[in-house]
């Protein structure tokens, strides 16, 4: 699988999203300056995953041996294959321990490396939540509660919102709840000290980006919660089909599970930690739904991993019949993973753009644009555009938003306070208690003008996206 897994990143390098140059920029200027920012001359709080950031900078560090600097992109290669291959190992368990053909490991993990939703955004912290999610089955499954207690807390470092999934295998779970008291022990001497640092240095325990995607609104008229009609497009519509298809027909085998729980008690009840990662499938769209975010295609990978390892490990099930349920459950297997193979390859490899994409512009262009600027400004501050991952990676300069500046944040808290009920605004007092509110936006000396229309003259570029068409950015002199 490390092999496989390897190849795969090999393909899709070239196409990463903007949001995952925010996190490889952070990973940079970790593993560079041991400074926590997307820019070396702001700290900031925008890492979504903090877990993902220290492993990126650890596999950038890691590959200096072949020249001598930190390479972020190659060391999100060894992130990749370690959390697929993390994966690998996970569904070998969760195989073992039901007693199901060993295939349905190899399946399941096939299932997760080609899923275009999960590939499409490579360098965030998605195949780290799959790891997670399959690992907390595994051990939920095995009743191992200190091994649940360390995964959990590492679940919750990838992504404060796996909390969800943690709780209901720790409550659901019996062989957990008995040992409620060492798992959450555990699970807080691995976690709590980054909390604790992240409240106390950076300005808050959760990272602003909480309240930068909470307040950002619709996609038009898609939120969250009816996103995936927003992929269903005339560009997107068949990876969007692929990507839900096998959480569709896990949602179907959850569906059945209480029926089965009834008709063969013993027997269903072995499954029960399979089912309870569908119920936190489940909870976490509604969570997101509740919160009413943009229907940003990452968050959607929770969900989709989740109840694409209940179909497979149901598929796996009906393998252990006769003829017509091994042919059935075969057919399963082929339908979850080769369509989505197919259309990863039938698009061109390596990848230029991924198939669910919605930047402004390609990888290469931003990357083009981003040396040119960082030529011009020197060590000037630049007020980005709407998208800036890619150009301040490549700029290597100061270029500044909300993601990079937490001066530009500041009135964002002052405002979700304001607005907010007794309860949220007491939580997000106590979150923002140790926040500098004297901390101003960082002056700039020039900005980013984005235009739909072509423009001409100095300090012009034109970039192409896929997803958007052309555009244009002017570099202007403050």
């Amino acid at each position: 699988m490390a092999v496989v897994s390897a190849v795969v990143f090999l393909g899709v390098k070239g196409s990463l999203i903007d949001d995952s140059f925010i996190t490889l920029g952070y990973a940079r200027n970790l593993a560079e300056h041991f400074h926590w920012g997307l820019v070396e001359a702001e700290t900031a709080n925008s890492a979504t995953s903090p877990l993902n950031v220290l492993v990126l900078a650890l596999g950038g560090t890691l590959t200096r041996v072949a020249g001598g600097q930190v390479h972020p992109v190659a060391g999100a290669g060894l992130v990749f294959v370690a959390a697929m291959t993390a994966v690998g190992w996970g569904f070998a368990r969760i195989t073992r321990a039901l007693r199901l053909p060993f295939f349905t490991a190899v399946a399941g993990t096939v299932a997760i490396l080609v899923n275009p939703f999960v590939l499409s955004a490579t360098g965030l912290e998605v195949h780290l939540i799959s790891a997670a999610l399959v690992l907390l089955t595994a051990y939920a499954l095995e009743g191992r509660a200190i091994g649940f207690g360390v995964v959990a807390a590492l679940a919750v470092l990838v992504r404060l919102d796996l909390v969800v999934f943690v709780v209901l295998f720790a409550l659901g779970v019996s062989a957990l709840r008995r040992r409620l008291l060492p798992v959450t022990g555990v699970a807080l001497a691995v976690c709590l000290p980054w909390f604790v640092f992240s409240w106390f240095a950076l300005g808050s325990a959760i990272p602003d980006t909480f309240l930068i995607k909470t307040t950002q609104g619709a996609f038009g008229e898609y939120t969250y919660g009816n996103g995936p009609e927003y992929y269903l497009d005339p560009k997107r519509w068949k990876a969007t089909i692929v990507a839900f298809a096998p959480a569709a027909a896990g949602l179907v085998a959850l569906l059945g599970w209480p029926v089965w729980l009834v008709a063969r008690r013993d027997q269903a009840t072995r499954f029960g930690p399979v089912a309870v990662l569908g119920l936190g499938g489940l909870a976490y769209y509604g969570a997101y739904s509740l919160l009413g975010v943009p229907p940003y295609q990452w968050y959607y990978v929770a969900p989709i991993v989740a109840l694409t390892a209940v179909f497979v490990v149901g598929a796996g099930w009906l393998c252990r019949g006769g003829a017509l349920r091994v042919g059935a459950a075969s057919l399963a297997f082929a339908l979850a993973v080769l369509p989505a193979a197919y259309l990863d390859v039938n698009r061109g490899v390596p990848w230029t753009a991924p198939p669910i994409f919605g930047n402004w512009a390609t990888t290469a262009d931003y990357a083009r644009v981003g040396h040119e600027i960082g030529t011009r400004v020197g060590d000037a501050t630049v007020a980005a555009p709407p998208e800036i991952g890619t150009l301040a990676y490549f700029c290597e300069c100061t270029m500044v938003d909300t993601f990079a500046d937490q001066g530009r944040v500041v009135p964002l808290v002052a405002q979700r306070i304001a607005a907010a009920g007794p309860v949220a605004g007491f939580l997000l007092r106590l979150d923002y208690h140790w926040l500098d509110r004297a901390r101003r936006p960082r002056p700039v000396d020039y900005r980013l003008d984005w235009s739909w229309t072509p423009i001409s003259g100095p300090d012009t570029w034109h970039l192409r996206s896929p997803a958007t068409g052309d555009g244009w950015v002017r570099l202007v002199r403050i």
